[in-house]
Formats: structure tokens, sequence, C-alpha cells
């Protein structure tokens, strides 16, 4: 992919994965864990952006698993050129800005990656970054637009406009997480995607459009980067000027008000994992249709997903359909198709 400058990999890593309790903790989130192969989610981002392309990253995670990031990191690729430790979480706008600082805030483009995300195929996702690149350059934000196989209410769409590009479209406009006859009505029309929460501009762009759009939320990250506290690529934003920028999410401060903003629709076997019943829908089943990892006796058992830590056994009698995850002094047992209610055992937990 010929370019003057490569490519810097911003690496979200704050999120708590509760919807993938208890295996999930806010000590060690899912990003952490190594849900769908030998790696953890945070060493597959990592791996998917890493060569001759691109430069080092730059990741965003929380200060209590400064440690955990850099050792994962460390396996599998060069160290971060930095890692922003946030005083506290304020969404995903505030956090790129921190790292678009980071990197220099020039014309740089910068591949801004959730850390628990899968992607199949990553040579697809290499081809939309080369297909985004040039329309960057000139100073477009773009966002990668999952081909859609589901009527899926949970994520955000993507009206998919005129033709810019080989293979690049303008966003005609984004849509909400939409009720289900909506989602079929989309998935039907077949000129939307899902919005998988993956980016790629230049760091001046992304900052102007923050002066214009969200002034604030610039103002409290650029104090909050001068003040830093840096002790080799770990920098610690100074946290009273960063509590004073607004909660917001990229798509509501920035992408839904710039004026150029594209679209790549891609179909790169991308899920992002949000719940148990995703990791069974995307993992390799046993003849039966089971998904297990651990030490799993399942015995006239079809279609379950069951985990265990090592150290502990679980078994399973003639039954259907259920997930079972044993980790630390939990078990979670539920039917398939209901996972995303376990955030409901998260609040009910809460002191």
């Amino acid at each position: 992919m010929p370019q003057a400058k490569p490519i810097i990999p911003v690496i979200l890593s704050g999120g708590s994965g509760t919807r993938l309790w208890p295996l999930s903790r806010p000590e060690q989130p899912k990003q952490l864990l190594p849900l769908t192969a030998e790696q953890t989610m945070l060493q597959l981002t990592a791996l998917r952006a890493a060569g001759e392309r691109f430069a080092r990253p730059i990741i965003v995670a929380n200060a209590a698993h400064a440690d955990q990031v850099e050792a994962q990191l460390a396996e599998v690729t060069t160290d971060a050129q930095a890692l922003i430790l946030e005083p506290a979480g304020r969404n995903t706008a505030p956090a790129i800005a921190l790292a678009a600082i980071a990197a220099g805030g020039g014309s740089d483009p910068i591949l801004v990656m959730p850390s628990d995300h899968v992607i199949a195929d990553v040579d697809a996702f290499h081809a939309a970054i080369h297909a985004a690149l040039p329309l960057v350059e000139e100073g477009w934000l773009a966002t990668f637009g999952i081909a859609p196989d589901a009527p899926e209410t949970g994520y955000g769409w993507i009206k998919v406009g005129e033709r810019l590009a080989e293979g690049v479209h303008r966003v005609e406009r984004f849509v909400e997480k939409p009720p289900h006859d909506k989602a079929e009505a989309m998935l039907a029309a077949g000129d939307h995607a899902w919005n998988g929460g993956i980016f790629l501009f230049r760091a001046d762009m992304y900052l102007g459009a923050l002066s214009v759009y969200a002034p604030e939320m610039l103002v409290a990250a650029q104090q909050a980067m001068d003040k830093a506290r840096t002790e080799g690529a770990r920098i610690w934003p100074d946290a009273e000027a960063f509590a004073k920028s607004p909660s917001d999410s990229i798509d509501y401060a920035v992408m839904e008000k710039a004026p150029r903003v594209a679209v790549v629709p891609v179909a790169m076997g991308w899920s992002d994992v949000g719940s148990w019943d995703a990791l069974h829908a995307i993992s390799d089943a046993d003849s039966d249709g089971n998904v297990s990892r651990g030490e799993v006796i399942a015995i006239d058992t079809a279609n379950c997903l069951v985990r265990s830590e090592p150290g502990k056994r679980v078994a399973l009698v003639g039954v259907r359909d259920l997930i079972v995850v044993a980790a630390g002094d939990d078990v979670i047992v539920l039917p398939r198709g209901r996972s995303q209610e376990v955030r409901k055992i998260v609040e009910a937990l809460k002191p």
C-alpha cells in the first residue's frame, strides 16, 4: 500500500465487558481475555494492524490495566508508542481526542479500533483501509460499514449514499439502534450497513471537527494532555482537566455532524462479541453443536456453550441450548438467546 505516512493504529481498551460476566470483570475485561483464540482480543487487534504500513500503536486504556496491556502487547508485537491511561471514562470521542493529540495532531492517518472485536478476514479489512486512504488523505473522515446478515437491533446502522470512489461511498445518514421492523426493512433494502465503530481519518481532521462540533471536549483533552504526567510510554492525562470533558461517543460528537464522512462497506467476518450468544455463533462447534473450553464433560448434550477456568470441571447431561460459564467463585446458567440479560445479574450484584 503506497503511502507517504504510516497509519497509526489507535486501540480503545477502556471497556469493562460486563455482558460476558462472570469471565469478564472490571479487573480483567473481555479485551484482555482469550475468547476466540489463544491470543487475547487486545492481542488480535494489535496483530491485525501490524506490519510495514502501520506505525506502532497508541493504546487508550484504564489505568488499572496498564501492566496487563503492556505485557500482552509485548508478547505479540512491538511496544505501544503511547499508552494513554484515562483518569475516567468519558466515552469514545474524548478518548480518541487524547490519542489524536498523542499522535502529534498532524496529517498522519489514525486507524481507530475497539480492542474487543473479531475480524476473521483481515485481508478484506486491509483492502477496505486501502480503499479509504486516498479520501482520508484529502481530509475525509471514514468509517467501515459491516455487511449486515440479520435485522440486528443492537447496532447502529449506516445508510450508504453516493459512490465517491471504488468501494467508498458518502454516508447518507447514521441510524440509531432501530426497532426490529425498521431493521428488517433496512436489511431487505440492501443499502445499509452496520456501524462497527472502526474509523480512519487524519488526526488533524478529527481534532478540527471537534473544534467545530465539540469545542469543550477538545479544550479539555488538550489541557489534560498539556498537563499530563509521562513515564516511558505511559501517559496519565490530567484528571481535573479531563473531567471537564463532555462524555460523548464519536458518532454523536463528530461523525453525525461533519460534512465529509465516507463509509467503506465490507464483509470481513466482523463481530463485537457482545454476548455469550455471539461468542457461540462465531466459534467452532463440535458435531453436537457444542462450544466448550476448559475441563468440560458433555453427555447427550447439544448446542451449548460451556466454559470453565482451570481447576473447575463442568459436567452436563441431557440438556440443550444452554450457556454455562464457571469463573472465579461464580457460575452462570441461562438459555441461549437470553445472554443479553447478563447485565441484569451484574446490576443485581452491585452493592
